[in-house]
């Protein structure tokens, strides 16, 4: 008896409509001003077991390593050396808002030659760079890679990119970007997702948190901030006090699938119109099966392979005409699409119709 009475409140839990989900502000916007900055750098990972680049096919390598022996005060010139224990490598790497000198910052050391693998490497001194040339960190460091290889005379297997790895905290940051939030006197807030119905609510929200009208919806994806008018000394204190307010956001209806996997998402919004779907399989089979034909004995000629085809077209049997009823709700269209009884791949094919029709009420997205 309890089982039956928890069986029929879970029903009717999900057969009631879902409740608009209530989102942080700091969730659906940016900050203006408040972003990281790229960074890269090119350097050399040593200690690898064999498996650094082959300078041959990669003389970039040999050539920043003569540069860093020689800044080392190892004298290089007319040398011919060929290790197999170094690769020359990419470092990236994102510089965080309002980082200072001396914090740390994670990077990603990515082979850029023919290595096979960066395990158990140490990264030596590498500047990064941003955009504008100059140096904001230096990355070092024991690299931990991200897979691994395996191969013997007649067999290889490999396990994830062993070719790319990360430091975490390999980076010091040596140079701060100049940029002075607290003498900002308005602040603007992109959309994650641009709605004007979305931006209007945050609009709303702001201006009765702060008891006056502080924010303006400039577009579907920019709220504009007056820092002066909310009365506060600092721009961050205002953010700190805007960022935990709720909205709950809007969206266009969705439907997005994925080919490769048969995959299908749909959003609470989607709706279809009322119609009638026929689907059905053709499948084309070819078997090739050739003959060889012997001369008799004792016979002059040759052996020869005569060649025997067998080719078939079948129709297998498909849904017939079916009729799907217009969607009031998720549960209802997703009832209706499962009553075709189709697998999923097919379904994908069925929606694509659906579309092209002008029956279904949402955004159609294809990967």
């Amino acid at each position: 008896m309890i089982l039956r009475a928890l069986c029929v409140s879970l029903a009717a839990l999900l057969s009631s409509p879902a409740a608009a989900q209530a989102i942080r502000i700091k969730d659906l916007v940016e900050f203006d001003g408040v972003r990281g900055n790229d960074l890269v750098g090119y350097g050399l990972v040593v200690g690898l077991n064999g498996t650094g680049d082959g300078l041959r096919n990669s003389p970039f390598t040999e050539e920043i390593m003569s540069n860093l022996l020689e800044r080392l005060g190892v004298n290089v010139t007319g040398e011919q050396f060929q290790p197999k224990n170094v690769a020359a490598v990419f470092v990236t790497a994102s510089l965080p808002p309002f980082s200072r000198a001396g914090g740390r910052i994670d990077v990603t050391v990515s082979a850029i030659g023919d290595a096979k693998s960066l395990l158990g490497g140490t990264l030596v001194m590498t500047p990064l760079n941003g955009a504008d040339g100059q140096i904001y960190a230096v990355a070092q460091g024991t690299i931990i890679a991200g897979g691994v290889s395996a191969e013997g005379q007649a067999s290889k297997v490999t396990q994830g990119v062993p070719t790319s790895g990360t430091i975490p905290s390999g980076a010091h940051v040596e140079r701060e970007v100049q940029f002075d939030f607290s003498q900002m006197h308005s602040v603007r807030l992109a959309l994650r997702a641009p709605d004007f119905t979305t931006a209007a609510k945050i609009e709303a929200v702001i201006n009765t948190a702060f008891g006056s009208n502080v924010a303006l919806m400039q577009d579907s994806g920019t709220v504009s901030l007056n820092i002066d008018a909310t009365q506060m000394n600092s721009p961050a204190r205002v953010i700190a006090k805007l960022e935990n307010l709720t909205v709950e956001p809007e969206a266009r209806a969705r439907v997005v699938v994925d080919q490769r996997s048969g995959t299908i998402v749909m959003d609470d919004d989607v709706r279809i119109s009322h119609v009638a779907i026929a689907q059905g399989n053709l499948t084309l089979r070819v078997d090739e099966m050739p003959q060889v034909v012997q001369p008799n004995p004792f016979a002059q000629g040759e052996t020869i392979s005569v060649p025997r085809t067998n080719a078939q077209i079948q129709n297998a049997p498909g849904t017939g005409l079916a009729e799907v009823q217009g969607g009031a709700s998720l549960s209802e269209v997703v009832a209706g699409l499962n009553a075709l009884g189709v697998a999923p791949h097919d379904m994908i094919d069925i929606l694509k119709s659906i579309n092209a029709a002008g029956a279904l009420h949402a955004e159609f997205l294809v990967n």
